[in-house]
Parts: structure tokens; C-alpha cells; sequence
């Protein structure tokens, strides 16, 4: 694998990525055997997809537990297989670590209780994708290694003290509803920027920031472009702050200011 094409990107961290992308790519041809590698984020995602085009690597498959998961791993695998065979192998690469509360903590516990939890064990992000909480308690899915260590751990911190930890299957993953809460945003033009502006809730300033810090998605595309014209149907995504659904453009203003109905997924 001709590994020059890593001179193409300036930054260290995505040069980093991107090798130990090549890595696996590597060596699942040369061992015959599926590769994959850790839990992505968002913009992760993105730069290793268009690295993947780029080189024309087609045995791949990416993957987070469900269709709507926002980190992920890509799989690499062998020319010799198809993509039924890979997936039936998933579960002997990602699990869930499922945390079963008692009654009296039913509705206690968010996402960055669960998320806090894993790390204060001295688990690293890239090996934890995302987690679906529920009022009884929360499904982690995490890399199938550390499965077991947080199974073993998790029950020594005082919060999920009384709790049931367990390891499942993918497969038995707990049903992922998407709850969506409507409002409706005014804004003075479908420039990026005065809608993120508006979507996170800040000055137009900070919303420049956001976007320049590469927390912004457009279709799951990072985007840095802050005249870019926002539109009907467009998903857009802010690290921090939330996923938000363009779902209307409801009309004007008598100062001509454009009302946008939209969906945040809550």
C-alpha cells in the first residue's frame, strides 16, 4: 500500500487516523482475516470515508450498533467474503454492556452519567460507541475487549452499586426511539452561520467559532463554510449541541426574515 497519499493531509491527528486506517487495510490482506477499527466520531467518520473513496477500497462496511448511531467503526474485510458473512460476524465485534437500574434510580441517571462512568474506569472513548439510555437504564455498546472489564467494574462505583450489569448481543440491542421536540426559529438568511447561531442558542460570533472548529454537520458532512445556504430537508448536526432537522420553511417576516420549522432530536 503506496502510503505518500498520507502526505495529502496537513493535520497530525488525521494523519494518525489515516495510517492506522492503512494498517488494517493491510493487514486484512494480508492475514485473510477481518480487521476493524475503533469507535469514530462524526468528523472521523467523514475523513476516513472520503479516505476509503479515495483509494478505492470496496471490502468495507461501516457500523455503530443501528442506523442512526452517530460513532461508528469501519470494518475491513477480506476480498474473499461478502458483506452477509461480515455481518454475521458483528457481534464478535462490538457487544452491549447493559446497565439494569433499580427502581428507586428509574429516571435518575443521562447520557453523561452512563459516559462518565465508563471513563472515570479509565476506558477510552474510541473504544465506547454510542449509548442508548432509557428511564430503567442504559445499553453501552462498546468494542466486545473491554466488555467484560466494565461488566466486572462498573458495579464498584456507588451509582450502579445496585444495579444488573450484564454483557449482550448486539442484536438484543434495546429498541433506539427517536424522540423529537418541534419549534420554530427565525432567522435573517439561510447562511450557515445565522442558523447555527440560532440552532445552538448564541451569538453570531460564537456560532462562527462552532463552525470553525469543525463542530458543524450539513448530511453528516462536515462543514466549514459559513455562507453555505441552508435548506429544507438538510440534517444538521452541532458537537455539544445537537442533531436538528430542517423540516420546513415556514414563510417570511413583514421584515423579511425567513421562519424555519425544525425537529430536534432529543
Amino acid at each position: 500500500m503506496n502510503r505518500e497519499i498520507l502526505n495529502d493531509y496537513k493535520e497530525k491527528d488525521d494523519k494518525i487516523l489515516l495510517a492506522q486506517v492503512l494498517d488494517k487495510i493491510e493487514m486484512c490482506e494480508k492475514r485473510g482475516k477481518i480487521e476493524y477499527t475503533d469507535f469514530l466520531d462524526l468528523a472521523q467518520i467523514e475523513l476516513v470515508q472520503k479516505f476509503i473513496n479515495k483509494i478505492r477500497i470496496d471490502n468495507y462496511m461501516s457500523f455503530g450498533g443501528f442506523e442512526q448511531a452517530e460513532r461508528k467503526i469501519f470494518v475491513i474485510y477480506p476480498e474473499k467474503f461478502n458483506s452477509s458473512i461480515v455481518k454475521k460476524n458483528l457481534s464478535n465485534i462490538i457487544q452491549i454492556v447493559r446497565i439494569e437500574l433499580p427502581d428507586d434510580l428509574k429516571g435518575k441517571y443521562t447520557h453523561r452519567d452512563y459516559l462518565g462512568a465508563v471513563i472515570k474506569l479509565g476506558v477510552k472513548r474510541e473504544k465506547v460507541g454510542d449509548i442508548i439510555v432509557d428511564n430503567d437504564g442504559a445499553d453501552i455498546i462498546v468494542d466486545k475487549d473491554i466488555s467484560k472489564f466494565l461488566v466486572e467494574n462498573l458495579g464498584g462505583l456507588t451509582r450502579f452499586s445496585k444495579s444488573t450489569i450484564s454483557v449482550q448481543s448486539i442484536e438484543n440491542l434495546r429498541p433506539v426511539e427517536i424522540k423529537k421536540k418541534e419549534r420554530e426559529i427565525i432567522v435573517s438568511s439561510l447562511r450557515l452561520d445565522n442558523v447555527i447561531s440560532e440552532l445552538a442558542r448564541c451569538s453570531r460570533n460564537k456560532a462562527l467559532d462552532i463552525i470553525n472548529m469543525e463542530r458543524v454537520f450539513v448530511n453528516f458532512q462536515c462543514e466549514t463554510k459559513k455562507t453555505k445556504q441552508i435548506k429544507s430537508g438538510d440534517m444538521i448536526t452541532i458537537r455539544g449541541k445537537g442533531r436538528f432537522f430542517i423540516k420546513e420553511l415556514v414563510g417570511q417576516t413583514r421584515s423579511g426574515r425567513v421562519i424555519i420549522k425544525i425537529e430536534k432530536f432529543v
